[in-house]
């Protein structure tokens, strides 16, 4: 089962303020985007990133109604990832995870009575997750090419088709605790700046952006990280 590490993460201005809560770079208090910047050079030099991906592809051996089953492993069920994806052949699942160092960092400046900065450093890590999903799309994509497929878009717990209920099923299918993620009793990850997802592989994969995403969530008008078209 394959984990790669050191992965390059690109921290875009746009992404990083979304992540905030902001909407709108003109919006922004000039001394909140200097503050930003700051934070960006201490996550840099402190090297509060540990990005990590663990993965593994399957092979699809029956899609029948609700149900998919994978080779080598028990089905999964009761989603509507089969009508989401219908032509895939494999199924690629990945955990991803930018460690535990930013949350500590988090955690240490609020407790220190600088709010701002944790909450600004929080979004930060938000983004740098956000970025590292879009690394791990872009690994599984090259597989599926050399297959001679293609992929689909990612499907993570909570959005259509991928009950948040379905984490444990996902963990189960790759080597998470060799990049240190491992779920509560509540089903939360830790470290909490991790995500899983799925990704459907074959001949005529389904693929939507992540604004046609945030268009079909029940949060769309309220969210404040949304994505418009």
């Amino acid at each position: 089962m394959p984990v790669v590490h050191d992965i390059p993460l690109s921290l875009k201005s746009g992404e990083v303020l979304r992540r905030e809560g902001f909407m709108g770079y003109s919006k922004v208090r000039p001394e909140i985007r200097i503050l930003i910047r700051e934070l960006l050079a201490i996550v840099q030099k402190a090297h509060l990133l540990e990005p990590a991906i663990a993965y593994e592809i399957y092979t699809i051996i029956e899609i029948r109604q609700r149900q998919l089953f994978l080779a080598g492993k028990p089905l999964i069920p009761d989603l509507s990832l089969p009508s989401l994806l219908p032509q895939a052949k494999e199924l690629a699942v990945a955990v991803c995870t930018i460690g535990p160092r930013l949350e500590k960092q988090v955690t240490d400046y609020t407790s220190q009575g600088e709010p701002l900065r944790g909450m600004l450093l929080d979004g930060i890590g938000s983004a740098a997750v956000d970025s590292l999903m879009e690394e791990a799309c872009k690994l599984i994509t090259s597989e599926a090419l050399s297959r001679g497929y293609e992929a689909s878009s990612p499907i993570s717990p909570g959005m259509l088709g991928l009950p948040i209920t379905e984490q444990w099923q996902l963990l189960k299918l790759v080597p998470a605790q060799e990049i240190g993620v491992s779920l509560t009793s509540a089903g939360i990850m830790v470290p909490r700046k991790s995500v899983s997802l799925v990704i459907g592989i074959g001949p005529r994969m389904a693929k939507w952006t992540r604004a046609e995403v945030c268009a079909r969530c029940h949060l769309k008008k309220t969210c404040p990280y949304r994505i418009s078209a």
